[in-house]
């Protein structure tokens, strides 16, 4: 397994394994703890992991936490994801910035998203599963949703929006979700 870093996004990681693929299927390591310490992560401060299933189309985020934020390991398990990271840090030297990945099964790839950075992503397969391992136990009281269509981060989402939230739909532009981060 090797660790990249992620040139847009301050203190962001791309973990890829290595599968080992024959005629039965392929099997790999997707977490391991000496390459996550290896880049100065702490592999014990992850406290939970959740799944998520989602249909094509499917658009879940923008989501960040406020208070401490929350740092997590995100992976598409099956099918293909488009993912999106938006450095929310004011104190971060790529604070606003954007990157975007592609995550999927086929590749097992990990991306470590830093605390204080919003998180989204959209299925392009059918099904698409993807696992999340956060270091903070979840309280709804620090959800903070940003609009996935907000003109000032112009995410290029490759698909129509099938479904989401009635909070995603709802959410609040970029401008007034972080005026609601300040206070």
């Amino acid at each position: 397994m090797k660790a990249t870093e992620v040139p847009e996004i301050a203190g962001a990681y791309l973990f890829e394994p290595t599968p080992y693929a024959d005629e039965r299927g392929f099997f790999c390591r997707t977490f391991d703890a000496d390459v996550v310490r290896s880049v100065g992560l702490d592999p014990n401060a992850f406290l939970q992991d959740s799944v998520s299933r989602s249909a094509r189309g499917v658009l879940r985020g923008l989501h960040l936490r406020s208070g401490a934020g929350e740092a997590k390991l995100v992976r598409c398990s099956y099918g293909r994801i488009f993912d999106v990271v938006v450095d929310l840090r004011p104190d971060s030297p790529t604070y606003r910035n954007r990157a975007f990945f592609e995550l999927s099964g086929e590749t097992q790839a990990t991306l470590y998203i830093p605390a204080g950075c919003a998180h989204g992503f959209q299925a392009l397969t059918d099904t698409a599963d993807t696992s999340y391992r956060i270091d903070r136990p979840h309280d709804p009281d620090e959800d903070v949703t940003i609009a996935f269509d907000d003109p000032e981060l112009a995410i290029p989402w490759p698909l129509p929006v099938t479904s989401m939230s009635l909070r995603d739909r709802e959410a609040p532009s970029l401008a007034d979700a972080l005026k609601h981060q300040e206070g």
